[in-house]
């Protein structure tokens, strides 16, 4: 069955109305949203704080122009989709198509995400075709350990088949409620031709929901070393 939402962590439940404060780690403007945007759009709803973490400025995105004017271009774009989603923009700094681990990465990324003070980071699937979504997930996975395990930490699949590989969900959110919100979102990165991304995450969401009885859902790992076993659910 798909759950409502994801767990409050156990510093919230003792404080009843306290916001969570959540995280998505996405290589370019647009993965926060296709891969997690339902998602991002319900917590936000709820009152929660939510934070799109980009890695890049999608800097080699579009066609015939320079990086300067598409990094513009896709900053303003991310913007529009963080507005309608009730998110927060923000990014890390790596360039689309170079993006890097290593050690100074490492800590670069950590300082940007740590005063973020998250309790719960959702990032991309790291067995992925796109170079720049391992990275993003390698980030955000080392960033946990150095975090010493404090936020629980989710996995999101994008185009799955076509990018994210081997992908088998243990969480699913209903969407259905917000599902044309995330559609709008998506389209706010009119730069990349929505069209042709949007017809894949449609049907996977349609699937995802047809395997957990919900009209549309989104699916996550859960990384089983996080937060409790069996997480309770937020209505």
């Amino acid at each position: 069955m798909c759950a409502s939402l994801l767990a409050v962590p156990a510093a919230a439940q003792q404080k009843p109305g306290s916001k969570l404060k959540i995280v998505v780690v996405g290589a370019h403007p647009d993965d926060p949203e296709s891969g997690c945007g339902g998602t991002m759009a319900r917590y936000a709803s709820l009152g929660h704080e939510v934070v799109a973490l980009y890695l890049t400025r999608g800097e080699t995105g579009i066609a015939g122009k320079g990086p300067q004017e598409t990094a513009a271009i896709r900053t303003r774009e991310a913007e529009k989709a963080c507005k309608i989603l009730g998110a927060r923009p923000l990014f890390a700094g790596q360039v689309n198509g170079s993006t890097e681990v290593n050690r100074a990465r490492y800590e670069q990324f950590y300082a940007i995400l740590a005063p973020e003070e998250p309790d719960i980071v959702f990032a991309h699937w790291p067995i992925d075709t796109h170079p720049d979504h391992r990275v993003a997930s390698l980030l955000a996975y080392q960033a946990w350990h150095t975090a010493k395990k404090k936020f629980q930490l989710y996995y999101f699949e994008v185009m799955s088949g076509a990018q994210s590989e081997n992908f088998a969900p243990t969480t699913y959110i209903d969407i259905t409620s917000v599902g044309d919100k995330k559609r709008e979102a998506c389209y706010a990165h009119q730069s990349q031709d929505p069209d042709s991304f949007w017809v894949y995450h449609d049907a996977m969401q349609k699937f995802r929901g047809f395997e957990c009885r919900a009209k549309q859902a989104e699916a996550f790992v859960r990384y089983a070393r996080t937060g409790n076993p069996e997480l309770p659910l937020v209505d």
